[in-house]
């Protein structure tokens, strides 16, 4: 099919950029944050490029206005980022962290004062280590309340000011690269392990 001629795009069309909260934020172990897998996968030797990491990143969680700044200086009108489950709550569930909230308030209020509209991802591969530790992550049934739990938590706290909501971003790459390929974290291979873990997201995700 040829189309001579193209419809433009609609003028509230939201043209933006994405990142994950371990490519950009650093503060890994800053104002009560607890450790994501991610945050221990990386410290195992031959697991990244040159034994990098994402410790300090970019450093957005302390350069996040200068950031969005830049944002809007390129004319982006949506900005969609992670909220990194164990900043917000340490452990995975349990107690809440106020100061990881406070971040994430700030960070969609700034994007805001500028017209730029906030696109939260629940979820982009870092689930809190200790939820890996206590009952092994995404491969229990217990994963499903606990991420409904977390979920709501920011549902309640961005309510009014976030329109856009991704929930389990790129399912079947932390699936297939943590539990088959084991390039990401757990970074196990067992089929068993890969469609249990599978079928757990499918339920929390719906």
């Amino acid at each position: 099919m040829e189309h001579n001629k193209l419809k433009p795009f609609p003028k509230d069309f939201l043209w933006g950029s994405a990142s994950a909260a371990y490519q950009v934020e650093g503060a890994w172990n800053e104002d009560g944050k607890g450790p994501s897998v991610w945050d221990e996968f990386v410290r195992i030797p031959g697991t990244t490029f040159k034994e990098t990491n994402g410790d300090v990143a970019v450093d957005n969680y302390h350069r996040y206005k200068e950031d969005v700044a830049l944002m809007a200086e390129q004319g982006l009108k949506a900005y969609r980022f992670s909220v990194a489950w164990s900043r917000v709550i340490p452990h995975g569930n349990g107690e809440v962290n106020e100061a990881g909230l406070k971040f994430y308030d700030n960070l969609i209020d700034e994007l805001l004062s500028y017209g730029i509209e906030p696109v939260v991802t629940l979820y982009h591969w870092d689930i809190p280590q200790g939820l890996q530790d206590e009952y092994g992550g995404w491969e229990s049934r217990q994963v499903i309340e606990d991420f409904t739990n977390y979920s709501a938590l920011l549902f309640e706290r961005f309510n009014g000011r976030v329109k856009y909501w991704v929930t389990l971003n790129e399912q079947n790459v932390f699936i297939s690269h943590g539990y088959k390929l084991a390039y990401h974290p757990p970074g196990v291979s067992d089929d068993k392990r890969m469609f249990a873990a599978n079928h757990n997201a499918n339920l929390a995700n719906a």
